[in-house]
């Protein structure tokens, strides 16, 4: 059987932030990376860079403080899973324990808007937070994962553009 892995990363977030985005969980690029959406063809980090019309942040310094200005805050769903084969897909995980985002969200009260980056996230999320709905609206994001390649680039930032409400 293959070992536990707990999740690597805190998660990103400031008293300023209004914008919860969940993954999953952590992509191996982004274990090796020691931060989110760190594989180089997921377009996360174009998106909001291309929304915001600033340069894509490279260095997790910069993503900070893209995050912090833009408050944004990010975490992930699961907090610890087995990772059945060795690809970063969501269907590859049996998840073991969700993230307390409730816990989070209670400490931190200027989120006004939860957003998910994948279907799997958003199904985690609906299960075992159910009292999350009476509160925020779940918005989800289409995946910036390189193996969502249905919808293009460019309506991907549209979408989340619109879903985000930053038009």
């Amino acid at each position: 059987m293959s070992n536990i892995l707990i999740h690597p990363l805190e998660p990103v977030i400031f008293k300023t932030s209004e914008i919860l985005i969940l993954g999953t969980f952590p992509s191996i690029k982004s274990f090796e990376n020691n931060f989110y959406y760190s594989h180089p063809q997921n377009q996360f980090w174009k998106i909001l860079a291309t929304i915001y019309n600033e340069a894509i942040p490279k260095t997790i310094d910069q993503k900070i403080s893209f995050l912090k200005k833009h408050k944004i805050a990010l975490w992930d769903v699961v907090c610890e899973c087995i990772r059945k084969q060795e690809n970063s897909r969501d269907d590859n995980l049996k998840i073991i324990k969700p993230c307390d985002i409730e816990k989070l969200l209670k400490k931190y009260p200027n989120i006004k808007k939860i957003a998910v980056t994948s279907r799997t996230a958003e199904k985690i999320l609906k299960k075992h937070f159910s009292l999350l709905t009476l509160h925020f609206a779940l918005i989800y994001l289409p995946s910036p994962s390189p193996l969502n390649a249905r919808i293009k680039f460019d309506q991907k930032v549209e979408i989340w553009k619109k879903l985000l409400q930053l038009t």
